[in-house]
């Protein structure tokens, strides 16, 4: 741990640390062959959308039924005539779900289920839903999350500036599809626990991202004052200044998630928590990936777009080639300009590394002797 600790106050101060803006190409390709994998999954499999959304009924069995899933989904279609699934519960129950049925037809499945599983009609307990609420339900869903994305938007626009704004709301559209991607592939019921996890990992996304963006806003004022640093270099200090608490906090919140997906839906049958928990944890590692790949590197494209920051790299790469032509080292120069013809409010923030500071050439001026007292 005090590796890792040493490591994090490294990487905060400049003196070791990856280039992640440099190499955004290979960031963008990835998370672009990701996403349109996601979407072709979507549209080959689509969504496995639960009774909350498109109505249906659904059965749960009493305790430890002596029939298989397997046989129990086939007495279910053989009852329905549609397409059913049945999940085994923690203590030993059959959840039998149906969708798209009426509701006069749920009694008449209810009595054949009875037979077939060899219980009491009394004993089944049968819970319906409508399609038109279904419906219902999946449009105030569709709402909440478009309300959501605007809203974001204009807090970091007015937070930060649209750049940002613009960069966050690609990172959130970035994990969103991953996420219902995933979701299609694998087969997962989409259920209102669901969207609870989809909205949950959203905000989660959007934290990792503020947390670089407020250090980049701090490491960019006056930027354009000096000429050591371009604004790809300082997006980049930026990241990894942050990069290992980015990683403790996803790691953090990845582990009791997994145990939630891997142990209580997969081990122990709880076949409701993977509703909620595999969206948290795709949409968790996703959104992390995001915050550090897509987002801040984004947000360096579209700023050395604008002319004053194109100006700045200008005179940043002439200066490192002077400096190059003469001999010099870059920590020669990092130490000479410090106390140069460079302003002295230029961006603190984006000197990496310590330095010493010199003493001041001012002191002992102005007294008879010219000594310091």
């Amino acid at each position: 741990m005090s590796k890792l600790g040493n490591l994090g106050a490294r990487l905060h101060r400049g003196e070791i640390g990856y280039d992640f803006v440099k190499n955004r190409k290979i960031w963008y390709g990835l998370s672009i062959l990701i996403t349109i994998t996601a979407i072709v999954g979507l549209a080959v499999r689509g969504l496995n959308m639960g009774i909350e959304f498109q109505g249906g009924a659904v059965f749960t069995t009493p305790k430890n039924v002596s029939v298989s899933v397997s046989q129990a989904e086939e007495y279910a279609e053989t009852a329905s005539g549609h397409d059913a699934i049945v999940q085994k519960l923690g203590d030993g129950s059959l959840r039998i779900q149906v969708a798209g049925i009426e509701t006069d037809k749920a009694n008449q499945i209810k009595a054949q289920l009875s037979d077939d599983l060899k219980v009491d009609a009394e004993q089944i307990n049968a819970e319906l839903v409508g399609p038109s609420w279904g419906e219902q339900i999946a449009n105030k869903a569709w709402q909440g999350l478009g309300i959501f994305l605007i809203l974001v938007v204009i807090y970091l626009a007015i937070a930060f500036e649209w750049r940002m704004a613009v960069a966050a709301f690609v990172a959130l559209i970035h994990d969103i599809t991953i996420t219902v991607g995933i979701y299609a592939l694998v087969g997962f019921e989409v259920t209102p626990g669901t969207v609870i996890g989809l909205l949950t990992i959203l905000g989660y996304s959007l934290y990792d991202t503020v947390v670089v963006f407020d250090s980049l806003k701090e490491q960019t004022k006056d930027l354009t004052k000096q000429t050591r640093w371009t604004y790809s270099d300082v997006a980049n200090r930026s990241i990894n200044s942050t990069l290992v608490r980015s990683i403790n906090t996803t790691v953090v919140a990845l582990l009791p998630v997994a145990g939630l997906l891997f142990i209580g839906g997969g081990v122990l049958g709880a076949g409701m928590l993977n509703d909620i928990s595999l969206s948290l944890f795709v949409g968790l590692a996703a959104g992390a990936y995001s915050s550090i790949f897509i987002a801040t590197p984004l947000v360096a494209d579209l700023k050395e777009r604008e002319p004053q920051m194109k100006a700045l790299k200008k005179r940043v790469l002439a200066k490192r080639a002077q400096s190059a032509a003469k001999g010099e080292t870059a920590q020669a120069e990092t130490a000479d300009e410090s106390y140069g013809d460079e302003p002295e409010d230029a961006a603190p923030a984006a000197v990496v590394g310590p330095r010493n500071q010199p003493a001041s050439r001012s002191r002992g001026r102005g007294r008879p002797s010219g000594k310091r007292r």
